[in-house]
């Protein structure tokens, strides 16, 4: 890319917000694009000893006077005698009828990773795994704009993420896999060993961020033999995205070029017989054949380019 040069807009499906490492507590942030069915949002933290209650409120703004409407007011209280968590909307400044969920998944000292799931009709929560509630909007999803956390929470990182857009086993939820910062496993180049190779529903899943003068970006896997019958490609000069065979054909993947300066992005690679589906912050973009026998050979994810890693598994 030139200096100035300037990419082609992204559709707004393809946008990921980058995640938010140690906010500090009472914590308020915009929701770039705003809240719709097919996102969602990654808490990590852990629960003080000494804990009373936090909550996580989906906001229609963020202004302090008048107080914004909450669509979903999300609040888990320690200090009473059964321990539960409160949903609620607040609309023109009224509390609606709360709902109520004992047995609270979230003990006083333990870490935790919540998923927050938004589709057409409701919000579904599922905490370290684990399908916790539902609640049904009451406010519209498409007014909600701004992230707000407060109270006795200790938050290690945030995440704005799309649905997986894969099938998994029938499992409810996506499996959410936490951001890791400035670890030694995560240093770019990144080569993680397949001791089994890959097989039917294993799924790589690649996030990170685009540094602010990039080259390009490779996935790699290779076999026992160190050959590499596939490379996942992004080139910054020319801007497209593609497969690279061992013998270096190239095969263009006719999507958005997604890999923007200092913009987050997600990759998913789902095997499946034979071949390797492709996903890009969220949305399915087609998928390349190379063999159940060849899938199985692999031995080795190595990842290169102008890009800094928070999360790599499989």
């Amino acid at each position: 890319m030139s200096p100035g040069e300037k990419l082609d807009p992204l559709p707004d499906t393809f946008i990921l917000q980058p995640p938010v490492f140690h906010p500090v507590v009472p914590y308020v942030t915009t929701i770039w694009g705003g809240l719709r069915a097919g996102k969602m949002v990654v808490l990590q933290g852990a629960v003080p000893l000494n804990a009373r209650r936090f909550q996580v409120d989906f906001q229609c703004g963020c202004s302090l006077h008048p107080r914004p409407d909450i669509a979903i007011h999300f609040n888990p209280r320690f200090h009473t005698t059964k321990p539960h968590v409160i949903c609620n909307t607040l609309r023109g400044g009224r509390w609606q009828a709360e709902a109520r969920w004992p047995h609270l998944a979230l003990p006083r000292g333990a870490s935790f990773l919540i998923l927050f799931l938004f589709g057409n009709e409701e919000m579904r929560v599922s905490v370290n795994g684990k399908h916790f509630l539902h609640y049904r909007y009451q406010l519209p999803l498409s007014r909600v704009d701004t992230l707000g956390i407060y109270g006795d929470i200790l938050v290690t990182a945030v995440g704005f993420l799309n649905i997986h857009p894969f099938v998994e086993g029938g499992s409810e939820y996506p499996v959410g896999h936490p951001f890791l910062l400035k670890s030694p496993s995560l240093e770019v180049p990144c080569s993680r060993a397949l001791p089994q190779g890959l097989w039917p529903g294993q799924v790589i899943i690649v996030r990170g961020l685009v540094l602010p003068e990039p080259k390009d970006f490779t996935l790699s896997l290779l076999d026992e033999a160190a050959h590499v019958p596939v490379t996942l490609r992004a080139s910054f000069a020319d801007r497209t995205l593609a497969w690279v065979s061992r013998w270096g054909r190239k095969k263009l993947i006719l999507a958005p070029f997604l890999f923007y300066p200092q913009r987050f992005f997600e990759v998913l690679l789902l095997c499946q017989e034979g071949e390797l589906k492709l996903a890009l912050s969220g949305q399915g973009v087609g998928a390349t054949s190379l063999g159940q026998q060849a899938l199985e050979r692999l031995r080795e994810l190595r990842i290169s380019g102008s890009v800094q890693l928070y999360c790599v598994h499989y």
